[in-house]
């Protein structure tokens, strides 16, 4: 027998070994093996398996690793589909759909020792003190010998005279690292559904019945119940005999997601495990997470992005939460966007894919309205509970009046104090972390900028240093200018942060117990989990933090959000800055007025009449897809159109501009020959996918690009030095993403790119920087 393996290399090819007789039984597609490559040997995964093949003198397979396939033929599927359409070597693909803990060749299960009686030993002699060791297993059952060495306040040797005299049993057995062993969770009953709750779960429950599989879109409002429908309708896919898996955008909502999926299903008549897969679990707790679900003994899972890949079979339901989060994309090879992998699996699977959110992304809003989704709408709270108020607060009147920017308006200020006097909880939100944004010295003019980005260093005062939140570079914060010529005194720090905001809260509000959130403090595993416990159990009055804190989050007591520089990121060299705008204040807004009071939320900004500003205080997100839909459909951006960003990195700033531009002359060729378009107007684009014919290209073998293909650049990127590298970009927009990714993956391969200079593929870019 002959097995294809898959390297983890990135060579864009797969290799033929020959079974040998003694593991004829255990390759299979899936398996991981260890083969020789040339003077290495590597691990690799087999993706095929054949009677013959067309080499001669093929090597062995020298061993296989676990004991089952751990990539199923339909992960596999996926992989390919991946590597295809996202642009990237297959190898790198199906390196992605295995967390490392799992690829790694040590990686095992823990095991201990476990001490349990000797049924035949009830007639051995024992002393006071052996009974006594003795008694606590007859009171306990069996137990670690760890913990019955502690109970007991005796030693292993002693347990192991007990072994001998044959009164107990010690043996080996796996201990698995459970993440969320020692939680207790109360158990939860369903829910009543009110009449937009029950219309969406029955469209669902429907086609998981159907076994038709399809999309939905789930558009609620903040509070809206959508929850409740994801646990019933996972439990009708349980019930169907099928697994699920839960996408959340943020690793600070998986504690909360866990614990009440766990208080649904760990308990009662669908009792089942909850796995949970994301990075701030540990190597061995990942590992023994993915293989619970590998076996079949977890059936649901909740992760970040790369549980889409989790081997759950058969897979009956896919929920992705807050689809419209950009977390969801990844950023390294290969660039996937879990929503859309979802979207495909389930495709694949005949699984039901359900997406999630009150503020759905432009682009899944736009597949509902035209039929490649099925829209769901939930425009109300539950228990008839009132969106909160929404007042926007003009800062520029309130500079005039202090004459300088403050970070609290008088009327935040008020709003905090009546609730800290009520008893009632406050989230303030600020989407910048540190202190301040940056050093500037009044005098010569000198900003303190990143050495290997283009990008001011942000002050943190804890820690008393200056850090780039690019590459993490990180120097002493000076006390004068570093200047040699200037060494001003009084060099100052300007703009705010979240640990500026918290100092400012220790002065304005000395008696209140205030919790920060961000990237800084939530440096351990339990941080999310110990800060969101004691907010949820009234400890905390005040939590301030960064979008982590911005959606998916309830908390009853909470009356009041203020949201303290709305418009941070209205401005930025992106064309989704609107929407994101929009998406972030009606997400914190939603945090606000989840129990019987009424919530109020404050939004400061200094462009308060700006549309995503407008639209967010009115909750009124069909005008914004309305105004959006019109200003993309004239630049031809998503939905009405698709983006592949190119990116160009050089240490050296001339190579990649020269590089660019000599791609971009490999561009324009084949479009010059088929009239394409290679900039200019684009009133003339909007004809449908056209049929992609080979041959046209610049280089043999290619297909052609498509004939509706608009390029722009190159030019610098937004961010145009990061870790040290100079970028530049080049812009792609078509109606025929498929045939583009066709024609780009064939490019990258035969086009010879330059030395000193990288160059990447985004299809699909979230991140224009």
């Amino acid at each position: 027998m002959i097995a294809r393996v898959s390297l983890e290399l990135a060579l864009n090819k797969e290799f033929d070994y020959v079974v040998p007789a003694d593991l004829a039984g255990r390759v299979e597609v899936g398996s991981r093996v260890q083969v020789p490559f040339g003077a290495r040997v590597l691990p690799g995964v087999v993706t095929a398996v054949a009677e013959e093949s067309a080499h001669a003198r093929l090597k062995s397979i020298i061993k296989v690793i676990g004991n089952q396939a751990l990539v199923t033929e339909k992960v596999m599927r996926l992989a390919r589909w991946m590597g295809e359409y996202y642009c990237c070597a297959p190898e790198t693909a199906l390196k992605a759909v295995l967390p490392e803990a799992v690829r790694r060749e040590d990686a095992s299960w823990k095991e201990r020792l476990v001490a349990r009686l000797n049924p035949s030993g009830a007639g051995v002699a024992l002393t006071k003190r052996q009974k006594e060791i003795v008694g606590i297993l007859q009171e306990r059952g069996a137990m670690p010998l760890a913990a019955l060495v502690a109970q007991a306040g005796s030693t292993t040797a002693t347990i192991r005279k007990l072994e001998d005299l044959g009164a107990l049993e010690l043996a080996s057995e796996i201990a698995e690292r459970d993440p969320h062993a020692h939680e207790q969770t109360v158990p939860s009953q369903p829910l009543a559904l009110n009449p937009a709750q029950a219309a969406a779960l029955a469209r669902v429950v429907r086609a998981m019945e159907n076994k038709s599989g399809g999309a939905f879109l789930l558009h609620g409002v903040t509070g809206s119940g959508k929850t409740e429908v994801y646990l019933q309708a996972i439990t009708r896919a349980l019930e169907l005999g099928g697994g699920a898996i839960v996408l959340v955008p943020e690793i600070a909502l998986t504690p909360q997601t866990v614990e009440r999926f766990k208080a649904r299903f760990s308990h009662g008549t669908m009792q089942t495990r909850v796995a949970v897969l994301h990075s701030h679990l540990s190597q061995g707790e990942r590992h023994d997470e993915w293989h619970k679900i590998r076996q079949g003994r977890a059936r649901i899972v909740i992760g970040a992005r790369s549980a889409i890949f989790a081997p759950v079979e058969p897979l009956g339901l896919v929920i992705v939460d807050e689809e419209h989060e950009h977390t969801y994309k990844q950023e390294e090879m290969p660039r996937y966007h879990a929503r859309d992998v979802a979207i495909m699996r389930g495709r694949m699977e005949q699984s039901v894919v359900l997406l999630g959110s009150a503020t759905p992304s432009m682009e899944s809003y736009a597949n509902a309205r035209q039929g490649r989704y099925e829209l769901l709408e939930m425009p109300d709270r539950v228990d008839d509970r009132r969106l909160p108020r929404v007042r926007v607060v003009d800062m520029r009147q309130t500079a005039r009046q202090d004459k300088a920017p403050p970070t609290f308006s008088p009327q935040l200020k008020e709003a905090i104090l009546q609730r800290l006097e009520r008893r009632e909880q406050t989230i303030l939100f600020l989407n910048r972390r540190g202190y301040s944004s940056s050093l500037q010295c009044p005098k010569c003019g000198f900003v303190a900028q990143c050495p290997h980005c283009s990008i001011s260093l942000t002050y943190h005062r804890t820690e008393q240093k200056l850090a780039c939140h690019v590459c993490g570079h990180a120097e002493k914060a000076p006390h004068v200018c570093p200047q040699p010529k200037c060494a001003h005194p009084g060099i100052r720090f300007a703009g705010t942060g979240t640990q500026r905001v918290e100092e400012i809260l220790a002065r304005l509000f000395p008696h209140a117990r205030v919790r920060r959130m961000d990237a800084d403090t939530m440096r351990r595993k339990d941080d999310y989990r110990t800060v969101l416990g004691e907010f949820r159990s009234g400890k905390t009055d005040i939590l301030l933090g960064t979008q982590m804190i911005a959606k998916g989050l309830h908390f009853p007591n909470v009356t009041l959000v203020g949201i303290i520089y709305a418009d941070l990121a209205l401005y930025q060299p992106d064309f989704r800055a609107g929407e994101r705008t929009f998406q972030l204040l009606t997400q914190v807004a939603g945090r606000a007025g989840r129990g019987d009071v009424e919530g109020e939320v404050f939004v400061q900004a200094f462009a308060p009449f700006h549309p995503a500003i407008q639209y967010a205080r009115r909750h009124d997100f069909q005008g914004f897809y309305e105004q959006e839909m019109e200003m993309r459909a004239q630049l031809r951006y998503p939905p009405h159109g698709r983006l592949a960003l190119i990116t160009l990195k050089s240490r050296s700033d001339e190579k990649v501009k020269a590089a660019a531009a000599n791609l971009r002359q490999q561009m324009d060729k084949p479009l010059a020959a088929q009239g394409g378009k290679t900039g200019g107007t684009t009133a003339d684009l909007f004809e449908a996918e056209p049929a992609v014919k080979p041959g046209g290209s610049n280089k043999p073998g290619c297909d052609r690009p498509p004939a509706d293909l608009l390029i722009s650049g190159p030019a610098p990127a937004p961010l145009l030095k990061a870790e040290g590298f100079y970028r530049h970009q080049i812009l792609l927009r078509t109606r025929a993403m498929t045939a583009l990714s066709r024609y780009l993956a064939c490019l990258m391969t035969q086009w010879p790119v330059p030395p000193e200079v990288s160059v990447g593929v985004d299809i699909d870019p979230v991140d224009m920087s």
